[in-house]
């Protein structure tokens, strides 16, 4: 399914840890908007009806059912980019 770089494992633990994030959320990744203009969304969420909860290198993901197979080989990274630090994600 998802795959989640140690980097990005280490920078995902230290945010749900973080007094800003409430108990019981999880990082959900998805897609937004759809067809040719679809980009992929990153963010911490409480789990819906309409998701599926996975456990990826010790890090509970949602992900929307809807979105499933689109998702499959994505990868989770955390990078120093021009831009600064951050998040990134992309198919493998």
């Amino acid at each position: 399914m998802v795959k989640i770089t140690e980097n990005a494992k280490k920078e995902i633990n230290a945010t749900l840890q973080s007094p800003q994030i409430p108990a019981g959320y999880a990082l959900r990744v998805g897609l937004k908007g759809g067809a040719c203009s679809a980009a992929y969304l990153l963010g911490f969420d409480k789990s819906t009806p309409d998701d599926e909860l996975f456990t990826v290198e010790g890090v509970d993901v949602l992900i929307d059912k809807k979105h499933l197979m689109y998702l499959i080989g994505v990868e989770v990274d955390y990078q120093l980019t021009e831009q600064g630090p951050g998040f990134t994600i992309c198919k493998t």
